[in-house]
């Protein structure tokens, strides 16, 4: 069961993302009407910049296609930090009652990304002082 843990993680947060970024891209999921002001103020700046919501989900779809084939994997999970990290943020600050899903998705690439092999090795590489 041990060996195959990082593949379930790898195969959920990969499907979580390529289904995100999917859906984003051609708008199967309308936004909740309950979403706080301040998380539609947002997301309508995303939109008026007209190139950044689009590249945010070509990315998180490309990624979780990555994940999910198990190709370039460790570039996928350096890819995917800073979109978490924001989507992580995003939650707290503003939407804290959707914070689950970005915490286990959080933990999920955290798991990954430093404690998983063979992903875990490339990645501590890159803070390694050379």
């Amino acid at each position: 069961m041990k060996a195959k843990l990082p593949l379930i993680a790898r195969l959920l947060l990969g499907f979580v993302m390529f289904a995100s970024g999917l859906a984003g891209l051609l708008n199967l999921v309308p936004p909740p009407p309950d979403l706080p002001e301040n998380m539609k103020t947002f997301m309508a700046g995303l939109m008026a910049t007209t190139y950044f919501f689009p590249f945010l989900k070509v990315t998180e779809t490309v990624v979780g296609l990555l994940l999910m084939s198990g190709f370039f994997v460790p570039l996928a999970l350096v890819v995917l930090a800073p979109i978490m990290l924001n989507i992580v943020f995003v939650h707290a600050f503003m939407q804290p009652s959707g914070l689950a899903l970005p915490i286990v998705l959080g933990l999920l690439q955290v798991y990954l990304s430093f404690f998983a092999q063979p992903y875990s090795t490339p990645i501590k590489a890159l803070f390694h002082k050379k």
